[in-house]
């Protein structure tokens, strides 16, 4: 069943007229192909409108719509000869991470990302998409063969937070992230991630410390969901629309501050309603990316990956005023 919003209304409206008349043409004698063509040029015009002015929460709302590819979509479309790898060695294995080795364009890449199930059993499954320690602890471990045997990691990023249940707790999930963050940073291959739908806190981050990280346009990156923001800023978690709004977490908000190096055109309307060019777009994007790393040593793919995390947001220097209390307050650009 064909999920929509209530600002596609409009749209579905005039799809459902067009099929009337359709029907009407194909069953009577009439000719209705230019009332057919007139409805159809009004359609695509108002999808241009209305989606090329969408609000940060509308965006979020298609980040999370059921039926958007997940990482596994993208592995089939983008990737050739994957070789799934399970396990932490440790615990387990975390069905909420996808990792395993592959290939782009004859290109051997390593690739790591964050599953959610289609049914609720699929869900019960992959935990909703929200990693366990354990998923963090095979994730890293994956990626430190990616080092051994040099090549470049992709990491696919969609997911609400990291599991805060009990158990996971009890399994270290904060020092498995922390540990995750450390030895990214410190990884001598190229890491390029892409936020493909939600990319909910350091759930997200986990994978994320990387050379280059990129955004589908209707997804988002946050250190917090928007309903959480707004049940702590507001005390009300019905304000999650303005709290979107306020956060700057689309991929428009984070590109303008440089917290992200590229956003990726999705097909009209999200990429739920065409999977095989969303991937497209994808595949073009990595390609680009991990060419700029061919040749490069591993120090110096460390070295960029530490300044780009350094460089991003500023800093303030206040100074007082020998002649008056008030402050002066400078803005500068992180140092390196």
């Amino acid at each position: 069943m064909e999920i929509t919003f209530d600002f596609e209304q409009p749209i579905m409206e005039i799809d459902k007229r067009i099929n009337e008349l359709k029907e009407s043409s194909a069953s009577g004698n009439m000719d209705l192909s230019e009332q057919i063509k007139d409805l159809e040029t009004t359609r695509d015009e108002l999808k241009q409108k209305i989606y090329s002015s969408l609000s940060p929460w509308q965006r979020i709302r298609i980040a999370r719509h059921p039926q958007r590819p997940y990482s596994a979509d993208y592995v089939k479309l983008i990737f050739n000869d994957f070789v799934e790898l399970c396990g932490d060695r440790v615990f387990g294995d975390d069905r909420a991470i996808l990792c395993g080795i592959a290939e782009i364009d004859n290109r051997s890449v390593v690739v790591i990302g964050h599953q959610k199930g289609r049914t609720l059993e699929e869900n019960m499954d992959r935990n909703f998409g929200m990693a366990h320690p354990e998923g963090y602890r095979k994730a890293m471990r994956i990626m430190k063969l990616a080092e051994k045997f040099n090549r470049p990691i992709i990491t696919f990023i969609d997911t609400s937070g990291a599991y805060p249940g009990i158990a996971a707790e009890e399994r270290g999930q904060a020092e498995a992230i922390a540990r995750n963050l450390r030895d990214m940073s410190d990884l001598k291959v190229p890491v390029i991630s892409v936020v493909v739908g939600e990319g909910g806190s350091g759930g997200a981050l986990g994978i994320g410390v990387s050379n280059k990280v990129l955004m589908l346009e209707n997804s988002y990156y946050s250190v917090i969901s928007p309903e959480g923001c707004a049940a702590i800023l507001f005390r009300d978690g019905s304000k999650a629309s303005e709290a979107a709004t306020a956060m700057k977490i689309t991929a428009k908000d984070l590109l303008g501050l440089k917290a992200i190096d590229e956003v990726i055109k999705e097909p009209l309307g999200g990429a739920h309603y065409d999977y095989v060019k969303a991937a497209a777009n994808i595949k073009t994007a990595l390609n680009k990316y991990l060419d700029e790393y061919d040749g490069l040593s591993g120090k110096k793919i460390a070295e960029e990956r530490y300044l780009k995390f350094r460089n991003i947001g500023v800093y303030e220097d206040v100074v007082k005023s020998k002649n008056s209390r008030k402050k002066t307050v400078k803005k500068k650009s992180q140092k390196k």
